[in-house]
């Protein structure tokens, strides 16, 4: 398992998506349906990347600004 940090580009803003997930292909597999639960109407999503990836461990964690 991993921790990851997405970060997503959609056409007006840019947005940062903090999964876990066994694999980066797990990870990006679930992006858009959590941009979906996120907005009543879905953006268009311009691409999406992988910023950081870490080992889950006690005190793990991302600063979001």
């Amino acid at each position: 398992m991993f921790l990851y940090k997405i970060e997503i580009e959609l056409e007006e803003q840019t947005a940062h998506l903090i999964i876990l997930a066994d694999t980066d292909e797990k990870a990006f597999s679930v992006v858009e349906s959590h941009v979906a639960r996120h907005f009543v109407k879905m953006p268009v999503v311009k691409s999406a990347a992988i910023v950081e990836k870490k080992r889950p461990e006690n005190g793990a964690g991302y600063f979001v600004v």
